[in-house]
């Protein structure tokens, strides 16, 4: 995984800036329903996604397990902003209307940990947003996508099947789900292999040894080494907690 200690200075610019920002904040809020009064930003990075969350009446909070990345979040954001690893979040059994980890289950081997313990903080009617699928998203059936196909992880950390199954495990059921675009993050050959070879991309491709620079050529022979391909459209899942479930989820 990258260092989001190190990342967090340039990770806006990287990542599409306020146009991805406001799109992403604007299909989970979507999805929140209208009488929460707590929504938490579980794996809020720098912030520029919690800002969005804004609404009458709406208290938004964030956490994040890098401090640098926190700490952009905090000025942005306000105090409402903590550093912990979202395995534990400090937060008591069922005292939260909502919960959004955007970009976050796709990153980490424990997802199934993650969405486990949003089901414990949300009160019964809370509801869990999330991406799933990340990384598929990003296959927009391009010429670079034709060449990442081999390398991709067979059962990526957010797939949609297991999440399901484990939120169901925890209480949680589909409640409904939307659809985003990705602006600003559609790949362009050069940028994308400096990427690969920077490490940006170990969660989502299974690279062995020699497959970097292998694959670093085959993009460097495409056309257009420098015109991004299509953004990607990536998708959200509502998973609502059931009002019988409080004892499950505090397992």
């Amino acid at each position: 995984m990258l260092d989001y200690e190190r990342e967090a200075a340039r990770y806006d610019a990287t990542r599409g800036g306020v146009p991805r920002a406001r799109a992403a904040a604007e299909a989970v809020l979507g999805l929140v329903p209208r009488e929460a009064r707590t929504l938490l930003d579980a794996g809020c990075g720098t912030g520029l996604v919690t800002q969005r969350y804004a609404r009458p009446g709406l208290r938004v909070l964030g956490v994040d397990g890098a401090t640098a990345m926190a700490r952009i979040a905090r000025a942005r954001t306000g105090p409402g902003v903590m550093v912990a690893d979202v395995r534990r979040l400090p937060f008591a059994t069922g005292s939260l209307d909502a919960v959004s980890t955007v970009w976050v289950l796709h990153l980490l081997p424990f997802a199934t940990d993650v969405v486990a313990e949003c089901a414990r903080v949300l009160r019964p009617g809370g509801v869990l947003v999330t991406t799933v699928d990340k990384d598929a998203g990003h296959d927009v059936g391009s010429d670079i996508d034709a060449l990442l196909g081999p390398f991709r992880r067979r059962e990526p950390y957010d797939a949609e099947g297991p999440v399901l199954r484990h939120a169901a495990a925890h209480g949680l059921r589909p409640a409904g789900e939307a659809r985003f675009t990705g602006h600003g993050q559609g790949r362009a050959p050069r940028e994308l292999a400096a990427r690969i070879a920077a490490g940006h991309f170990a969660s989502a491709l299974v690279l062995g040894e020699g497959d970097v620079a292998s694959l670093a050529g085959r993009l460097a022979a495409l056309p257009d080494q420098d015109r991004p391909r299509p953004d990607p459209v990536y998708r959200l899942v509502a998973l609502a907690k059931g009002p019988d479930s409080a004892t499950a989820a505090a397992r």
